[in-house]
This record gives C-alpha cells, sequence and structure tokens, in this order.
C-alpha cells in the first residue's frame, strides 16, 4: 500500500503547483498585518477538501473583532483508519505575512512563478509547503482508496504569524474532543535543506519593551534636563550580565544557551539640539529551559533600579509577547521515533534532534499534554523577498507523512 501512495505522490507535481498557485494568488494576512484574516483562504480550502473526498471538514471559528468576519477559521478533516482511535495530525497554517519591499521581489508575491523545480511566491514555503504535502498524501490516499493503519488527520490553523491566539492556541484550548491521548502530531513549519533536523523542544520566550521617562531639554543645558538616551545606553551596556547570570548549557540547542539581544529602538527627539525625555527600546530574550521567566524579569527590573538611581529616570516595562517553554517532547516518544525512521527511510540522511530558540505552535500542543515534533524540508528564506519552495521536497516530505500513518 504504501508503495502505491509513493507513486501517487511522484505523479503530483502539477497538483502541488496548481494548489500553490491558488494559495498565493489569496493572501491571508491577519489584522496585525494589515489584513482581513484567513477567511478567503479557508473557504477556498474548504472546498478544495471536500471536493478532494472528505466526508467532514469541520470549520473551527476563533471570534475576533478585528477582522471584518469577526472570527478567524481553522479547518479540520479527518480519513478514518483501522485503528479509529489514535490520529496522525499534520499541522499547517494559513497565514503569511506581508511581501514587504515589492521592489525587492522579482515578480508578484502573490501570482505563482514556476522556476523548474522551484515555486516562488509569499507564502510557498511558510506554510503552503506543509499544507500542500499534507494535502496531496490525502489526495493519494482518497484516491487509491486506501485505508491508513490509524487515522490521518490534516489541521490548517490560523494565527501562527501573530501569536496563534485565534489558531492552534484557540483549537487546543476550546476543541481538546479533536485529540486523543495517543494521537501523533506534525508540524511541518521548520526545518533545514538536507532534512536532518526533528525540532522536540523549545526556549522560552519574551520581548521586553523598556520605557525610559525623563526630562526634555535644549543640549546647551544639559542640567535642565534628564537625559535619557544616557540612561537608555547605561541599561542597554549591562544587559550582557544576564548571560552570566542565567549561564545554563545545553547542547540540545543552538546557540546551546539563553540569548539576551537589545535589539529595537524608537525614535526620540527630531533635531540634534535637543536631549531627549524619553526613550524607549526592546529586548529580545530566548531562555534556556529550567529557568522561570519571572526571576529573569526581576534580574532586569534591579539592572533598571540601578539606572534610575544613577541617572535619575523612570523606567517602565511592557511585556510583548511571553512564553514560557512548554515541556519537551521526549527523545523515545512514538511521534519522534517514527519521524526519524520514516525521514532517514525517505532522504537517506541520520536526521538529528534539536531544540529551538524560536517558537512553534507545537508549544501548545506540549503543553496540553500532546507529543509533537516540528519537521519538514525547508530553502529558509520565508519571510523573505522571493520566497522559494521545492516542489520534489514537498513530494518527500509527503512521503514521510505517509510512512507514519503505516506501522512498518
Amino acid at each position: 500500500m504504501l508503495a502505491a501512495i509513493n507513486r501517487h505522490l511522484d505523479s503530483s507535481a502539477q497538483t502541488i503547483i496548481d494548489l500553490q498557485r491558488q494559495l498565493v494568488a489569496i493572501p491571508a494576512l491577519g489584522p496585525l498585518n494589515g489584513g482581513p484574516g484567513e477567511k478567503d483562504k479557508a473557504e477556498f480550502l474548504k472546498v478544495y477538501l471536500k471536493d478532494m473526498g472528505f466526508a467532514e471538514v469541520r470549520e473551527l471559528r476563533a471570534p475576533d473583532p478585528a477582522v471584518p468576519c469577526g472570527y478567524r477559521p481553522s479547518l479540520a478533516a479527518v480519513i478514518p483508519g483501522r485503528n479509529t482511535a489514535k490520529t496522525f495530525w499534520v499541522i499547517s497554517h494559513t497565514d503569511i505575512v506581508p511581501p514587504g519591499d515589492l521592489a525587492l521581489w522579482n515578480s508578484d508575491p502573490y501570482a505563482l512563478k514556476v522556476d523548474g523545480d522551484i515555486l516562488i511566491g509569499r507564502g510557498v514555503e511558510d506554510n503552503h509547503q506543509g499544507i500542500v504535502s499534507s494535502l496531496v498524501v490525502a489526495k493519494a490516499l482518497l484516491d487509491l482508496k486506501i485505508t491508513p493503519d490509524i487515522n490521518y488527520g490534516v489541521l490548517l490553523v490560523a494565527d501562527e504569524e501573530t501569536g496563534s491566539k485565534y489558531g492552534l492556541d484557540y483549537v487546543v484550548k476550546h476543541h481538546p474532543e479533536l485529540f486523543g491521548p495517543d494521537d501523533l502530531f506534525l508540524v511541518p513549519d521548520f526545518g533545514e535543506p538536507k532534512s536532518e533536523m526533528i525540532e522536540i523542544a523549545e526556549k522560552s520566550m519574551f520581548w521586553l519593551k523598556v520605557i525610559v521617562e525623563g526630562k526634555q531639554c535644549h543640549a546647551s543645558t544639559p542640567k535642565a534636563g534628564i537625559n535619557t538616551l544616557l540612561a537608555a545606553s547605561a541599561f542597554i551596556v549591562r544587559v550582557p550580565e544576564l548571560h552570566q547570570r542565567f549561564d545554563r548549557h545545553d547542547p540540545l540547542f543552538d546557540p546551546p544557551h539563553s540569548t539576551f539581544q537589545p535589539t529595537k529602538k524608537e525614535a526620540n527627539v527630531e533635531n540634534i539640539n535637543t536631549i531627549p525625555g524619553r526613550d524607549v527600546f526592546y529586548l529580545d530574550c530566548r531562555v534556556m529551559p529550567g529557568y522561570d521567566l519571572d526571576e529573569i524579569m526581576g534580574v532586569i527590573r534591579a539592572i533598571g533600579t540601578d539606572v534610575e538611581r544613577e541617572h535619575g529616570v523612570r523606567i517602565g516595562y511592557e511585556f510583548v509577547q511571553r512564553e514560557q517553554a512548554a515541556p519537551p517532547t521526549p527523545a523515545d516518544s512514538e511521534i519522534v521515533t517514527k519521524l526519524m525512521a520514516a525521514v532517514k527511510g525517505v532522504f537517506h540522511n541520520e536526521p538529528k534532534l534539536q531544540g529551538i530558540g524560536g517558537g512553534t505552535v507545537a508549544a501548545y500542543l506540549r503543553r496540553a499534554g500532546h507529543k509533537a515534533a516540528v519537521w519538514s524540508t525547508l530553502m529558509h528564506n520565508a519571510h523573505q523577498p522571493n520566497e522559494r519552495s521545492s516542489i520534489s521536497c514537498s513530494i518527500k516530505d509527503a512521503k514521510v507523512m505517509a510512512a507514519l500513518l503505516f506501522d512498518v
């Protein structure tokens, strides 16, 4: 049966091109990215799944007053297996990011360009490749009338690019009945070109906005004011102290330690001869599992207290994003061991387990007690101009997904 499925997948290049072309032409931008949400793309995919032969397609609507339709749709569809108590879920996301500067694109980002094995357009890698790979597996099963050993579930979620509050986070919290205790979960939204990395753990993450308040004045009379740029700079040069204080290492991760980085700096005064009375900067913190983010924040506040005392400023803090690390997926769990074997069998490589500093939607599954792995074969150009995806890699990824449905 698996051999027949693989032959079907080998002939699916045109299906992949056609589906990618339709997906690229439907921008699914969340409201924080200046768009109306995923409704149009979800409606297209709902019809596509039904026409493919899925008996039922569930639409899971997360209320969101920020979009015109008032909700953010996710879709769930299942092909029954011989063992209907267990489901292998492939979870992809339908939303994309904006194309950015159009002058950096060599073609229309919303019109698919085909260049041999390469597909170019916004979203083709992030995360259309995951979508199309999962759907050509479903098409093979339905076209060939093959019943897998376990259920095959396709879950297409909203809002991955801006926090998942209206996507998988919502689905896990409000529709727990979808998932069983023995289900397997694959998130094809992170990977390497050689397909050798399987993500099973993530660092804690928080983005912190630091607001420094002082007193604006003319630069020729600095004693009349309180220079917030000096105070902000004094704060920033002490950020490396966090690396020394929180120095836990784990070779599973790359880099194998926490990272604390000053990043964005907002503009203050417009003219050179004015001392700024307000400065705002941001910290990007990726923290090794095992550290409580409250403890990290306590040390940051202590640095701020020192700066306030030394410079006479007031400092405030706002969390832009905060995620405590979810429990890792055990290396000996069923999804990990089967995925490693399937990847090795299809790609003839030596896949390795890894933890990452970035967050994925797998964290929401792990916090709910589910075992999830993140893997795919990607060219690492998500969010970039001229985003690319490989047809042949999409087919090979689909073969890995298919192998997980059978006890081989």
